[in-house]
This record gives C-alpha cells, structure tokens and sequence, in this order.
C-alpha cells in the first residue's frame, strides 16, 4: 500500500516589505525562532536547524535540498500556503512563484489558500487591542475570484501539480471565513473545466468536527481533522484552572505531553473517503506568542513513528488515489512544528516517517 504524505509548506523564511514596515527591517521567521527561551524547566528552546541552517527561501539551492529531504522521508507532496487577500493582494508568493517559474525543483505541490485576516498581536492579557490588524482578508466577488484564479493558472498547469482522481488538490484553511466560499468554489470548478483541467479535490481544514458535514454541504470534497489543535478538552475543570492561571499569571504556557497529545490527533472519522487524517512530529509555540502558546512536551521521533503507523492503518483501504496524510507542517519552526533537520534529532523525523510508510504493512 502506498500513502499520499502531503507536508504544509510554510513560505515565508524571506525578507518582503510588509514584514520590514512590520516588525523591522529583515524580519522573517527565523527571527522568533533564533529569539525564543526556555519559559519552565525542561523547556526545549531555543530550536535550532542543522543541514539547512537558517536558510534564506530566495535561494534555488535551498528549496531543491528542501526536496531532497522530503523524497528521503516518503513524502509525495509540499503544500504551500498561500496568502491571497483579495483585491489582487498577494503576500509572501515569491519563493512558490520561483519554484513554479524555474521549474526546479521536480517535486510535486499543491496549494492552500490560508484564507485569513492577519494581525499584530500583543500577547499582554491586561493590554486593550491586543490584536492591530495588519491586512484584512477580503471577498470582493467574482472578478477578484478570477484573478486569484489566473495568478495561479500557470502553476495549475504545471506537470508537477498534485492531482486526485484526475483534479487538482486544493485546501482552504478558513471554510467558515465568509459565505462567499462557496460561490468561490463553483467559479473555480467552472473555471478549470474552461481552461482544461477537469475540476478541483477542494479540501477544508476541519476545526470542529461536528460541523463536518455542514463543510461538505458546502461543496468540499473532503476535510482535514486539523480539529486536534483544541487539545485543551483533554484536561479535568480542575487542570484546565491551573493552566488558565500559569498562562495569564505566571509567564507558563499551556503545556502537554506529546504523549497524550497523540491520542486526541487521529479517530476512526479519518477511516471515511471523505476525511483526511493530520499528523504532527511536534508542537510548541512559544516562539511566536510566548506565554500565550502551547507547546508538546518531550516529542521524539519515535512516538511520531508510532502516529505514522497509525495514520497509515486508517487510510489503507481508501481508495487507491484517497489514500492522503496531511503532515503539518515541513517547516514551521516559529511553531515548534517540523520535520527539517535540527541540532537535537538530526534527521530522526524524516526518518520516522520514512520507516512507518517503509514497515507499514496492511493486516490481511
């Protein structure tokens, strides 16, 4: 049985002029990453990367060791965000826009459209206007839709796009941002058939479960279960309070074993052609929020070794073309959340995973 491992791409390890008007002139990612402290004892901070070092996404060789990496861990697929806001405004595009140019590497993508508003967070719980919007995510209508649309054309009819059952793999992060959604989806499905490319697998990321099938009334083809994220249920009234209290009082993030975290990331939902399981290596957000983060404790590769396998006994009897892990994420470092190689496992999660998809093997 072979496994569609597609891995969240994250695009923006490279100085553009938002950021600079923003946070100061160079700002990218890795300037969290390379900022971040330990917040408790045992606290693993700061992460710092190892083979690619703190790489610069402008630079060709970069993107194509990217991919190499990702062949080595059985991964089919990256799936860039991208950061369309309506109104022809496109933010952070140029590394996917190179990598579709260029031709390089020879690597399959596919895209998601992180449909969202951005915002300037101050993470002082007793500050007023915690959050200063940046750039507010838009819907303009159906003219902005085709131009979205045709700014991705070329990479739509790029060889290298990831296709399901013959049509285009395409996720939206926000399903619930705007109900022009689904007008969104029945142009873009018109328009592929226009241009030649049969249709869309549209997919959307599922922070809720129960409104599962509200999402696929919508036009969805599928869901993503990224609902796991909202681990804060594991916990008693009791712990719940004290986590409460650590996070606004005492400078403590909210904290959980990776262990336990494992158990609330698959279910049998994700047996359905309709559901796609998500799989993290790991979690900890504290380099972008601080105190206000989460953050997985003592993660390994062989505790993501074990989620792998059971990842790939949940999609082994879908359909050939069906059978996709979302991996979140390949590079978000300011997260906590990657498979790039670091100063403390080395290559140890590219190996995981490329172990579980190697060892898998369906029971008969």
């Amino acid at each position: 049985m072979k496994a569609r491992v597609i891995a969240y791409y994250l695009p923006q390890y490279h100085p553009f002029p938002e950021n600079d008007e923003w946070w100061g002139k160079g700002f990218t990612e890795w300037t969290n990453v390379a900022r971040a402290r330990k917040l408790f004892p045992g606290h693993y901070q700061p992460h710092i990367p190892a083979d690619l070092g703190f790489y610069d996404l402008r630079v060709p060789e970069v993107r194509e060791q990217q991919a190499a990496l990702a062949r080595e861990a059985g991964i089919e697929a990256f799936c860039y965000y991208e950061y369309w806001f309506g109104n022809g405004k496109h933010l952070m595009d140029r590394p996917f826009n190179e990598v579709v140019e260029s031709g390089k590497p020879d690597f399959p993508f596919c895209l998601c459209w992180a449909n969202q508003s951005w915002y300037k967070k101050f993470w002082d719980p007793n500050k007023k206007g915690h959050d200063r919007l940046l750039v507010e995510q838009k819907y303009p209508g159906e003219d902005d839709y085709i131009a979205h649309f045709n700014a991705l054309l070329p990479a739509f009819k790029d060889q290298r796009y990831l296709r399901v059952n013959g049509k285009l793999f395409y996720i939206v992060y926000q399903p619930f941002d705007s109900k022009e959604i689904i007008n969104f989806l029945k142009l873009w499905r018109r328009l592929a058939q226009v241009n030649g490319m049969n249709d869309f697998y549209f997919v959307a990321s599922d922070f809720n479960s129960e409104r599962r099938e509200e999402i696929l009334a919508m036009g969805f083809d599928a869901t993503h279960n990224i609902d796991h994220l909202n681990i804060y249920h594991c916990s008693n009234v009791f712990v719940k309070g004290l986590r409460t209290i650590g996070r606004n009082y005492l400078g403590i993030p909210m904290i959980y074993k990776y262990k336990d975290a494992m158990r609330y990331m698959l279910n049998d939902d994700c047996r359905r052609n309709d559901v796609i399981p998500v799989i993290l290596p790991n979690w900890d957000h504290t380099p972008r929020s601080k105190a206000r983060g989460l953050v997985m404790t003592d993660s390994k590769p062989k505790y993501f070794k074990q989620l792998a396998k059971q990842a790939l006994e949940l999609v082994k009897d879908k359909p050939e073309e069906e059978r996709i892990i979302i991996l979140k994420s390949w590079n978000e470092w300011g997260e906590g959340n990657y498979m790039e190689p670091d100063m403390e496992y080395g290559h140890g999660y590219i190996n995981a995973l490329a172990e579980a998809i190697r060892e898998f093997e369906p029971s008969k």
